[in-house]
């Protein structure tokens, strides 16, 4: 009967260091995948953040591409009548949309409904012209009339698209 009061001496002390051990390897392994986590997020921050640029400055072309007053600069001589005009900035504005579309990963969906916005305004805007001239009447009559919108509205459609894009780069990369 001496010998439980022994053992328990024995037992009590060692599962006293036992679960001290326990808890110190669990902290020290629980640190250790905190710092692997750490370090993930940095090395995929590095990876990742000059592709998010890359993706902000592709928006940034992709609305300065569609601004009426550009692609009539880029197109207006390659089609003789307004209905081939019209024709021609609408699979431009496509062409150029379908290019970028992979980019929207890259951004907060707020930001790339507003690229969406600026893009189908433009759209609204060269049938709105169309609408308003007959369509064999010469291209220039189309660019003009897409001009005159645009003055009247006194702002360029791609304006706030091109706002937000700039404001997301400043308040996620400054």
């Amino acid at each position: 009967m001496d010998f439980i009061p022994d053992l328990v001496k024995l037992l009590v002390p060692a599962g006293l260091v036992l679960y001290g051990m326990y808890v110190t390897v669990k902290l020290m392994l629980e640190r250790e995948a905190e710092k692997q986590r750490v370090d993930l997020k940095n090395r995929y921050a590095s990876e990742v953040t000059p592709l998010r640029l890359q993706a902000y400055e592709r928006m940034a072309l992709f609305l300065e591409r569609i601004t009426p007053a550009n692609l009539l600069l880029r197109l207006s001589s390659e089609a003789p009548v307004a209905l081939d005009l019209q024709q021609l900035l609408l699979r431009e504005i496509r062409e150029e949309y379908n290019h970028n579309v992979s980019q929207q990963i890259y951004m907060s969906q707020a930001v790339w409904e507003e690229v969406q916005n600026a893009m189908n305004e433009v759209i609204m805007l060269v049938n709105e012209a169309a609408g308003q001239v007959p369509p064999e009447s010469p291209a220039l009559e189309l660019s003009k009339r897409i001009f005159d919108i645009v003055i009247q509205k006194n702002s360029q459609p791609t304006a706030a698209g091109l706002k937000a894009v700039k404001d997301e780069v400043q308040a996620v990369f400054l």
